[in-house]
């Protein structure tokens, strides 16, 4: 068997800045910024971030605060808080029972971003009525 190579913040590591990885990550530490990565990023259980994030597929066991792009497969296991927006390619969301999710899930197949904004826009202000 093949160990599989991967990125790791240890909980002891606090980083406010920019994140690219060219493979797999797994945040335990916080981290406040944006991040990409080409493969699979994993909130780890302890960890905190607040970013924008690019990824292929994303496990969220953490606190994730933001807007994250994913390409692939998200998953919000039973300890993950996903607070912000989601926009995917295809609906690839799973959300164990005890998982948090508060926003929005967008699949850019169905609708665009700037029509997001423009129909968030209307609802806030009819809102107001």
């Amino acid at each position: 068997m093949v160990a599989q190579d991967i990125t790791i913040i240890s909980d002891d590591v606090k980083i406010d800045g920019n994140l690219s990885f060219s493979r797999s990550a797994k945040i335990d530490g916080e981290v406040t910024g944006d991040i990409k990565s080409n493969e699979t990023l994993t909130i780890g259980r302890n960890a905190k971030v607040k970013a924008n994030i690019k990824t292929k597929n994303a496990v969220v066991s953490g606190y994730f605060e933001g807007e994250m792009h994913a390409s692939g497969q998200v998953e919000i296991k039973s300890t993950g808080k996903f607070i912000g927006d989601l926009i995917q390619v295809s609906s690839l969301l799973t959300i164990e029972k005890g998982g948090m999710f508060k926003g929005n899930s967008i699949i850019e197949a169905t609708i665009k971003k700037n029509d997001y904004e423009e129909q968030k826009n209307l609802n806030g202000s009819s809102k107001k009525n």
